[in-house]
């Protein structure tokens, strides 16, 4: 079923797990994201970028198809703009139907950041859409500017962002970045942070650049507050290892055997990302179901 990201996150937040926003740019992976978090009995996000629509993932048709895979299934799913920059994003997603819109400002100056995430919370509020913003800046992975303390999120900062703009959810910075990370490089968080923004605004926070973080770091963000999880990277790195494997077995595999072999590698990978983060066997909005509910 198609909800609201802010009823998933606020049950989360208030027991202590992360709910999985995983980026699908086609048809295998949005059923396999929303298949696997089904037999979990996991909320689920799908978030859509607004670069991948403008070049694979084309709103026209996969919003449709994403409402259809939701509403086939009893779980909450929700449909989240990621990191729409211009006001066109974001009343676009809202007209098409998307049940969450993150509004990225991060990279502007302060008061601009909240001026125009205010403006569209307003908008969004109105139609029952949940808001994500951005304090701080989760930058690239490649570039290493998730070690640049400057960029982290400020929990004063944070405070009065949170007051001033009426998000239902915030994206904060403590040592992650988007894309791959220098090999065998494991980024470092800042925990202590972490706790300090927890604890200052009791909201639902979340992580970006979930990829490649590791898993224990993943762990200890779950358990220090954080409540929704942006992966993208590690989704597209399953399935193309998958291929990689099968037409190294056998250069034949036809187009339609690679497509399968890649939604199974990437339903795989979202059922054990649920699992690390605790969102498993949870019903509706976090109810914990019996294993023989059918």
């Amino acid at each position: 079923m198609l909800v609201s990201m802010k009823d998933i996150l606020k049950h989360a937040n208030e027991n202590n797990y992360a709910v999985m926003a995983c980026n699908s740019v086609n048809m295998e992976m949005a059923r396999a994201v929303i298949t696997a978090a089904a037999e979990k009995h996991s909320p689920i996000i799908i978030n859509l970028g607004v670069g991948q629509m403008a070049k694979l993932a084309h709103p026209t048709e996969m919003v449709p198809l994403i409402k259809e895979l939701a509403e086939s299934v009893d779980i909450p799913v929700a449909l989240n703009l990621d990191h729409g920059m211009k006001y066109e994003d974001e009343i676009a997603a809202m007209q098409r139907g998307f049940t969450s819109v993150m509004i990225d400002c991060s990279s502007l100056p302060y008061e601009e950041n909240v001026a125009r995430v205010n403006n569209i919370c307003t908008l969004a509020h109105a139609k029952g859409i949940c808001v994500e913003g951005e304090l701080g800046h989760v930058g690239q992975a490649d570039v290493g500017d998730n070690e640049e303390l400057d960029l982290y999120t400020n929990v004063a900062q944070a405070r009065d962002y949170v007051d001033r703009t009426g998000i239902d959810c915030l994206a904060v910075a403590i040592g992650t970045a988007h894309g791959d990370y220098p090999k065998g490089m494991i980024p470092k968080l800042d925990f202590q942070r972490l706790a300090e923004l927890k604890a200052e605004l009791k909201m639902p926070l979340v992580l970006h650049g979930g990829s490649g973080a590791g898993a224990e770091n993943i762990k200890k963000a779950v358990a220090g507050g954080i409540n929704k999880i942006n992966v993208c990277t590690d989704a597209f790195h399953a399935a193309e290892e998958a291929m990689k494997v099968a037409w190294a077995e056998n250069p034949k595999t036809s187009y339609l055997e690679i497509m399968m072999i890649a939604e199974k590698a990437i339903k795989k990978f979202v059922s054990d990302y649920i699992d690390i983060i605790g969102s498993a066997n949870r019903y509706g909005y976090g109810d914990v179901i019996s294993d023989s509910k059918e």
